[in-house]
Protein backbone atom coordinates (compact mmCIF):
# COMPACT_ATOMS: atom_id res chain seq x y z
CA UNK A 1 0.00 0.00 0.00
CA UNK A 2 1.37 3.60 -0.34
CA UNK A 3 1.58 5.24 2.81
CA UNK A 4 -0.95 8.38 0.60
CA UNK A 5 -3.69 6.08 0.25
CA UNK A 6 -4.48 6.38 3.52
CA UNK A 7 -2.58 9.11 5.05
CA UNK A 8 -4.53 9.42 7.76
CA UNK A 9 -3.20 5.91 9.07
CA UNK A 10 0.46 6.56 7.81
CA UNK A 11 0.44 9.86 9.93
CA UNK A 12 -1.01 8.44 13.25
CA UNK A 13 1.34 5.45 12.96
CA UNK A 14 4.55 6.98 12.20
CA UNK A 15 5.95 10.50 12.36
CA UNK A 16 2.54 11.83 14.60
CA UNK A 17 1.83 8.96 16.67
CA UNK A 18 2.29 11.14 19.41
CA UNK A 19 -1.25 12.76 18.40
CA UNK A 20 -3.16 9.43 18.53
CA UNK A 21 -5.36 7.59 20.73
CA UNK A 22 -6.48 4.22 20.19
CA UNK A 23 -4.29 1.06 19.36
CA UNK A 24 -3.72 -1.27 16.52
CA UNK A 25 -5.38 -1.59 14.27
CA UNK A 26 -7.30 1.13 14.43
CA UNK A 27 -5.87 4.93 15.08
CA UNK A 28 -7.60 8.47 15.71
CA UNK A 29 -6.41 11.75 16.32
CA UNK A 30 -7.42 13.26 19.99
CA UNK A 31 -10.48 15.10 19.59
CA UNK A 32 -8.72 18.41 20.61
CA UNK A 33 -6.80 17.74 17.54
CA UNK A 34 -8.79 16.71 14.34
CA UNK A 35 -11.52 14.40 14.23
CA UNK A 36 -9.40 12.15 11.39
CA UNK A 37 -9.27 8.27 11.86
CA UNK A 38 -8.13 5.46 9.87
CA UNK A 39 -8.05 1.65 10.34
CA UNK A 40 -5.20 -0.45 8.88
CA UNK A 41 -7.44 -2.57 6.22
CA UNK A 42 -10.73 -2.98 5.81
CA UNK A 43 -11.06 -6.32 7.57
CA UNK A 44 -13.75 -6.86 10.12
CA UNK A 45 -10.99 -6.21 13.33
CA UNK A 46 -10.11 -3.24 11.64
CA UNK A 47 -13.19 -1.94 11.42
CA UNK A 48 -14.51 -2.56 14.48
CA UNK A 49 -11.80 -1.27 16.03
CA UNK A 50 -12.22 2.01 14.04
CA UNK A 51 -15.61 2.59 15.23
CA UNK A 52 -14.92 1.32 18.62
CA UNK A 53 -12.90 5.27 18.34
CA UNK A 54 -16.26 6.94 18.10
CA UNK A 55 -16.59 9.69 20.78
CA UNK A 56 -20.28 11.03 21.63
CA UNK A 57 -21.33 13.53 20.21
CA UNK A 58 -18.49 13.77 17.69
CA UNK A 59 -17.43 12.09 14.59
CA UNK A 60 -14.87 10.12 12.94
CA UNK A 61 -13.67 11.52 9.61
CA UNK A 62 -12.04 9.14 7.29
CA UNK A 63 -9.83 10.78 4.12
CA UNK A 64 -8.59 7.81 1.76
CA UNK A 65 -8.19 6.48 -1.75
CA UNK A 66 -10.70 3.76 -1.81
CA UNK A 67 -13.77 4.57 0.21
CA UNK A 68 -14.33 2.51 4.14
CA UNK A 69 -17.15 0.03 4.16
CA UNK A 70 -20.00 0.99 6.60
CA UNK A 71 -18.13 0.79 10.08
CA UNK A 72 -20.12 -1.60 12.73
CA UNK A 73 -22.63 0.59 15.15
CA UNK A 74 -22.20 3.55 13.18
CA UNK A 75 -24.17 5.58 10.46
CA UNK A 76 -22.55 7.66 7.50
CA UNK A 77 -23.68 10.69 8.09
CA UNK A 78 -21.90 12.47 4.93
CA UNK A 79 -19.35 11.88 2.20
CA UNK A 80 -17.47 13.49 -0.56
CA UNK A 81 -15.44 12.77 -3.11
CA UNK A 82 -11.91 14.83 -3.05
CA UNK A 83 -8.60 14.96 -5.00
CA UNK A 84 -4.95 14.28 -3.67
CA UNK A 85 -2.37 16.16 -5.15
CA UNK A 86 1.30 15.76 -4.93
CA UNK A 87 3.96 18.23 -5.65
CA UNK A 88 7.11 17.15 -7.42
CA UNK A 89 8.24 20.42 -9.02
CA UNK A 90 10.29 22.82 -7.11
CA UNK A 91 8.76 25.84 -5.72
CA UNK A 92 11.01 28.93 -4.73
CA UNK A 93 9.38 31.29 -2.60
CA UNK A 94 11.16 33.32 -0.49
CA UNK A 95 9.19 34.00 3.06
CA UNK A 96 7.60 38.28 2.41
CA UNK A 97 8.15 40.37 5.03
CA UNK A 98 4.35 40.30 6.06
CA UNK A 99 4.08 36.30 6.67
CA UNK A 100 4.71 35.77 10.28
CA UNK A 101 4.80 32.60 12.41
CA UNK A 102 1.82 31.47 14.23
CA UNK A 103 1.98 29.55 17.12
CA UNK A 104 -0.25 28.87 20.35
CA UNK A 105 -0.41 32.92 21.44
CA UNK A 106 -2.68 32.98 17.13
CA UNK A 107 -4.18 30.10 18.41
CA UNK A 108 -7.71 31.58 19.26
CA UNK A 109 -7.56 33.13 16.34
CA UNK A 110 -6.28 30.81 14.07
CA UNK A 111 -9.27 29.10 14.97
CA UNK A 112 -12.09 31.87 14.48
CA UNK A 113 -10.45 32.33 10.63
CA UNK A 114 -10.42 28.99 10.13
CA UNK A 115 -14.46 28.48 11.37
CA UNK A 116 -15.29 31.33 9.52
CA UNK A 117 -13.30 30.04 5.73
CA UNK A 118 -14.30 26.50 6.63
CA UNK A 119 -10.89 25.24 4.77
CA UNK A 120 -11.11 22.24 6.93
CA UNK A 121 -11.51 20.84 10.53
CA UNK A 122 -9.39 23.16 12.60
CA UNK A 123 -9.60 21.83 16.32
CA UNK A 124 -8.16 24.01 19.23
CA UNK A 125 -4.67 21.76 18.95
CA UNK A 126 -4.66 21.44 15.28
CA UNK A 127 -1.99 24.24 14.92
CA UNK A 128 0.39 21.85 17.27
CA UNK A 129 1.02 19.28 14.23
CA UNK A 130 3.10 21.76 11.57
CA UNK A 131 4.60 24.94 11.79
CA UNK A 132 1.63 27.89 10.60
CA UNK A 133 1.61 31.20 8.81
CA UNK A 134 0.03 34.36 8.27
CA UNK A 135 -0.61 37.29 7.34
CA UNK A 136 -2.04 40.34 9.50
CA UNK A 137 -3.44 43.67 8.96
CA UNK A 138 -3.89 46.26 11.59
CA UNK A 139 -3.16 43.50 14.54
CA UNK A 140 -5.73 40.69 12.68
CA UNK A 141 -5.67 37.69 11.25
CA UNK A 142 -6.74 37.99 7.80
CA UNK A 143 -5.01 34.59 6.18
CA UNK A 144 -3.02 31.23 6.71
CA UNK A 145 -1.35 28.16 5.75
CA UNK A 146 0.48 25.57 7.49
CA UNK A 147 1.46 21.83 7.58
CA UNK A 148 -1.03 19.04 8.89
CA UNK A 149 -0.32 15.45 7.72
CA UNK A 150 3.08 14.00 8.31
CA UNK A 151 4.40 11.18 7.09
CA UNK A 152 8.04 9.79 6.33
CA UNK A 153 8.88 11.97 3.62
CA UNK A 154 6.10 14.22 3.56
CA UNK A 155 4.14 16.51 4.88
CA UNK A 156 1.14 18.04 4.06
CA UNK A 157 -0.04 21.93 2.84
CA UNK A 158 -3.37 22.55 4.72
CA UNK A 159 -5.44 25.33 6.89
CA UNK A 160 -4.94 27.80 3.46
CA UNK A 161 -7.66 30.19 3.90
CA UNK A 162 -8.48 34.27 3.62
CA UNK A 163 -10.81 36.16 5.19
CA UNK A 164 -13.25 37.41 2.89
CA UNK A 165 -12.30 41.17 3.12
CA UNK A 166 -9.00 40.29 2.16
CA UNK A 167 -9.72 38.34 -0.94
CA UNK A 168 -8.16 38.91 -4.06
CA UNK A 169 -4.75 39.63 -2.76
CA UNK A 170 -3.13 36.66 -3.48
CA UNK A 171 -2.77 35.83 -0.56
CA UNK A 172 -3.51 31.52 -0.71
CA UNK A 173 -0.86 31.42 -3.74
CA UNK A 174 1.21 33.11 -1.40
CA UNK A 175 0.85 31.42 1.65
CA UNK A 176 0.76 28.11 -0.66
CA UNK A 177 3.63 28.56 -2.52
CA UNK A 178 5.63 29.52 0.79
CA UNK A 179 5.15 26.32 2.60
CA UNK A 180 5.27 24.32 0.28
CA UNK A 181 8.73 25.55 -0.13
CA UNK A 182 9.44 25.33 3.27
CA UNK A 183 8.55 21.51 3.08
CA UNK A 184 10.79 21.05 -0.02
CA UNK A 185 13.69 22.56 1.95
CA UNK A 186 14.13 19.68 4.17
CA UNK A 187 14.08 17.20 1.51
CA UNK A 188 10.64 16.32 1.99
CA UNK A 189 7.58 15.88 -0.62
CA UNK A 190 4.42 18.45 -0.61
CA UNK A 191 0.59 16.72 -1.09
CA UNK A 192 -2.56 18.60 0.30
CA UNK A 193 -6.48 17.71 -0.26
CA UNK A 194 -9.15 19.90 -1.88
CA UNK A 195 -12.81 18.80 -2.55
CA UNK A 196 -13.05 17.77 -6.09
CA UNK A 197 -15.46 20.29 -7.28
CA UNK A 198 -13.41 23.02 -5.51
CA UNK A 199 -12.14 24.48 -9.30
CA UNK A 200 -10.62 27.30 -8.25
CA UNK A 201 -7.95 25.43 -5.53
CA UNK A 202 -7.38 22.65 -7.82
CA UNK A 203 -6.52 25.54 -10.66
CA UNK A 204 -4.07 27.57 -7.76
CA UNK A 205 -2.45 24.20 -7.18
CA UNK A 206 -1.86 23.41 -10.27
CA UNK A 207 -0.29 26.99 -10.99
CA UNK A 208 1.90 26.09 -8.24
CA UNK A 209 2.96 22.70 -9.93
CA UNK A 210 0.95 19.80 -7.75
CA UNK A 211 -0.28 17.27 -10.17
CA UNK A 212 -3.52 14.94 -9.19
CA UNK A 213 -2.50 11.74 -7.72
CA UNK A 214 -6.09 10.94 -7.02
CA UNK A 215 -9.64 10.81 -5.79
CA UNK A 216 -9.89 10.43 -2.02
CA UNK A 217 -13.38 9.39 -0.23
CA UNK A 218 -14.12 12.00 2.30
CA UNK A 219 -16.45 10.15 4.51
CA UNK A 220 -18.02 11.04 8.10
CA UNK A 221 -19.32 8.20 10.54
CA UNK A 222 -21.32 9.33 13.48
CA UNK A 223 -24.49 8.52 15.58
CA UNK A 224 -28.17 10.08 13.99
Amino acid sequence: MNPLDRPIWSALATRQAQFARGALPALAFRTDVEPFAAAASDDPESLEALSELFVPEDKLLLIQRDPSPPLPGLNLVSEAIGVQMVSEQAVEQRRPPDVIPLDDGDAVEMRALAELTKPGPFRPSTHKLGQFWGIRHEGRLVAMAGERLKIPGMSEVSGVCTHPHWRGHGYARLLSAFVTSQIQSRGETPFLHAYADNDAAIRLYERLGYTMRCEVAVQSFGRL
